[in-house]
């Protein structure tokens, strides 16, 4: 769990060119369904940013309220969670990724209700 947070870290803090590298570097060292997830946590706040569902989201997490799965090439969750402006959201997706996991494909996404921050603690979210 603590890799996925670096991960997304160092998406949010390097520059383009130098970010590219960095990612698919780190990405390589992950097994490949940790690896699965990052990618479709990747993909999933540029696609959720892109829809301007939520335009300034900055954070996802797979699996608050339910595990997320990696089956087949996809990873789903119905129990996931996406941060925008400090406010936390209910998310479900499904997301599909190329066979090494090093890239996602598709990410079809459902955006919920707002998620009561005093709930956050107990699910490990944050401010």
């Amino acid at each position: 769990m603590n890799s996925r947070i670096w991960l997304v870290a160092v998406l949010l803090a390097a520059p383009a060119v130098a970010q590219a590298r960095s990612i698919a570097d780190q990405l390589r060292k992950l097994d490949p369904e940790e690896r699965a997830h990052q990618v479709c946590v990747i993909k999933g706040i540029d696609t959720i940013r892109r829809d301007g569902k939520l335009p300034k989201a900055d954070r996802i997490k797979t699996s608050i309220t339910g595990r997320a799965e990696f089956t087949g090439g996809e990873v789903s969750t119905k129990g996931g969670a996406v941060r925008a402006k400090s406010h936390w959201y209910k998310l479900k997706f499904t997301c599909a990724v190329s066979e090494d996991q090093m890239k996602a494909l598709s990410f079809k996404y459902e955006v919920g209700a707002e998620i009561p921050e005093e709930t956050w603690e107990d699910l490990g979210l944050w401010r």
